[in-house]
């Protein structure tokens, strides 16, 4: 298990209740608030509840600074599915899904800290989400069940060696992961479910309006991700990256006044502004992320089977259906995709 962020710092925190239940451990109550023209939200209740409604902060336009868009050829180079998933019981003999079906269980690893895409919901103690609601499908299609999985809470960081080098190895991680080429040299992905892109919170008395207004300001990213490579690699403006364990800590962070900024890809900043009104997102895209579901880079097969699922899910609607239900908006509906067989 991820042991419990934000390290004591939730009692200084002004505005945070919120991000202080998700650091000891919990997360924000799942209610979604609408947000205002300039990405704020309203103040949770007394009890640490939100308005019952999703935000509806649309993706910003793109613009130039940063790391350049994700090569295409690697957005879409995955394993082309070979026809609807089978049926249930009916799993090839041999295959990657028969073994986890023989097992009873599928393994996987998530995040319980980023609101909206998985999170513990602190009124059930149950991991709920737009990633966990994904992996609850494709258990769906294995077991005819989506209970049987099993959990696995990481870091941003463990993502890859979660699947590559620990011994407690997962089948599968869905957990706001950005398809890129290098990636692609020690896991295998599914295709493209969700773009997102990256952009910046700041407090909302920030004057700031884009991440040009941030040169040698300190911002926050997790460790081990395509954000805070995007952050190292910026000259116009250079910016003083500060590495985290788990986004909520950014955000704990940033309303200590620790650092000025918080920068990821939107979707993840959408939840962090949920749990703090006193936040707001600003400026424009400047990188591009596909989102994929990482496997274990031999079990083709698996890769296959899990496409087929997403295919079913964009022909059905389910998939942008869950967009829109936890991010109010159908500016993150599915991408179309291609395949390199």
């Amino acid at each position: 298990m991820r042991r419990a962020t934000g390290r004591g710092l939730g009692a200084a925190v002004t505005g945070g209740v919120l991000a202080a239940a998700l650091a000891l451990g919990g997360c924000a109550a799942p209610d979604r608030p609408t947000a205002d023209s300039a990405g704020r939200l309203p103040a949770a209740d007394d009890a640490g509840r939100l308005p019952a409604a999703a935000p509806r902060i649309a993706p910003g336009p793109r613009a130039a600074p940063g790391r350049a868009p994700a090569e295409k050829s690697c957005k879409n180079d995955s394993y082309r599915p070979s026809g609807p998933p089978p049926a249930v019981g009916h799993m090839p003999a041999g295959s990657t899904m028969a073994a986890i079906v023989r097992r009873g269980r599928l393994i996987a690893g998530v995040d319980q800290n980023s609101y909206l895409f998985g999170y513990r919901d602190p009124l059930t103690g149950q991991l709920d989400g737009y990633e966990i609601e994904l992996l609850r499908r494709i258990a769906t299609a294995l077991f005819g069940s989506p209970d049987r999985i099993q959990f696995r809470t990481i870091t941003s960081a463990a993502r890859i060696p979660v699947l590559t080098t620990d011994p407690n190895k997962v089948d599968i991680v869905v957990d706001s992961m950005t398809i890129n080429c290098e990636r692609w040299q020690s896991v295998a992905f599914s295709s493209d479910y969700m773009d997102a892109g990256q952009r910046v919170l700041v407090p909302r008395q920030s004057t700031a309006r884009s991440i040009k207004d941030l040169g040698g300001k300190k911002i926050c990213a997790a460790r081990k991700t395509t954000s805070i490579d995007t952050l190292a690699s910026l000259r116009n403006p250079s910016v003083v990256p500060v590495g985290v364990d788990d986004w909520t800590d950014c955000l704990m962070l940033m309303q200590l006044g620790e650092v000025d900024a918080a920068s990821t890809d939107d979707t993840i900043l959408i939840g962090l502004a949920a749990q703090d009104p006193n936040t707001k997102l600003i400026g424009p895209r400047f990188t591009d992320e596909p989102h994929g579901i990482a496997m274990q880079p031999k079990q083709t097969d698996f890769v296959r089977f899990v496409n087929a699922v997403l295919e079913q899910m964009r022909q059905d609607g389910s998939l942008k259906a869950l967009a829109r239900k936890w991010l109010g908006t159908d500016n993150f509906a599915p991408p179309a995709v291609t395949y390199r067989d």
